[in-house]
């Protein structure tokens, strides 16, 4: 059976394949579906950020971050199989990956139902269906109790994910359109080389914040504390939240208790 991934290549089941299949996962939310799948036997290589399910992640090897893998290191591994992200991984590496790696496939979730094809893609590739099913069931459960939410006053917040500089998300990201669940519109900039990219960079000028009515602090990649909460607050004199970052950004099987997050989200304020 053929599957087909994010840039629309296509890809044969394992059936064929005369030995287990050997996997190097390069984006840490994969690499816990995986394992959520039943697969972590089969994963030979992980990025540094691969930190989830913490016990059993611990005995793969690591190959490098997300941007600067160790080609050497995957290559030593052998892998039959490099699963990839648009948005975190770079092209160039891994077209030379590709050079020496059979399959290569590359995922793009863009809005939370796309965890849904991602489950079936992956389950079906590596002969996990059933398990992927019982994602799937699960993610529509946590769908129906945030669509049974009362609906709510729609507001702009402004989503923050780095600082000095300060940088935040743009509308056509996986975060963007999380918050868009809830009713929640990520505010856009109005700089036209910074609203090209997918992660603008800003300044907390008084347009800025006169057009939020709140503003989110993300728990990674920078590690915003309520310190950084409380001084923000004062600053800017508008509403501020620490929000879970892996609960908001990771696809894949965390996305499950992501939109259950959501929920409580969206329950205070």
């Amino acid at each position: 059976m053929k599957f087909i991934d994010a840039i629309g290549r296509q890809h044969d089941d394992i059936s064929a394949l005369r030995m287990p299949p050997r996997i190097v996962s390069l984006v840490p939310s994969i690499t816990e579906l995986l394992c959520d799948l039943g697969l972590a036997s089969w994963l030979v290589g992980r990025t540094g950020f691969c930190v989830h399910p913490a016990d059993t992640v611990r005995s793969i090897a690591k190959v490098g971050g997300t941007k600067d893998v160790n080609q050497n290191k995957i290559r030593a591994l052998a892998p039959t199989h490099l699963i990839v992200n648009i948005d975190e991984n770079e092209k160039p590496a891994v077209d030379a990956l590709a050079q020496f790696i059979p399959h290569v496939i590359v995922t793009h979730p863009q809005t939370p139902r796309d965890n849904l094809a991602l489950y079936r893609l992956l389950g079906g590739i590596f002969s996990a269906e059933d398990k992927a099913e019982q994602h799937c069931a699960a993610f529509e459960n946590e769908y129906a109790a945030l669509a049974a939410l009362p609906k709510r006053t729609p507001k702009t917040v402004l989503y923050c994910i780095w600082k000095d500089p300060w940088m935040t998300v743009s509308r056509d990201t996986y975060i963007a359109q999380m918050l868009a669940q809830l009713g929640w519109q990520q505010w856009t900039t109005t700089d036209p080389v910074e609203s090209a990219r997918r992660y603008p960079k800003f300044n907390w000028s008084r347009d800025v914040v006169d057009a939020v009515d709140e503003v989110l602090l993300s728990s990674e990649p920078y590690r915003f504390t309520e310190a950084h909460v409380d001084a923000l607050e004062q600053q800017i004199g508008k509403p501020v939240q620490l929000v879970d970052g892996e609960m908001m950004s990771w696809y894949g099987s965390r996305a499950i208790s992501g939109l259950r997050y959501l929920r409580q989200l969206g329950g205070c304020g």
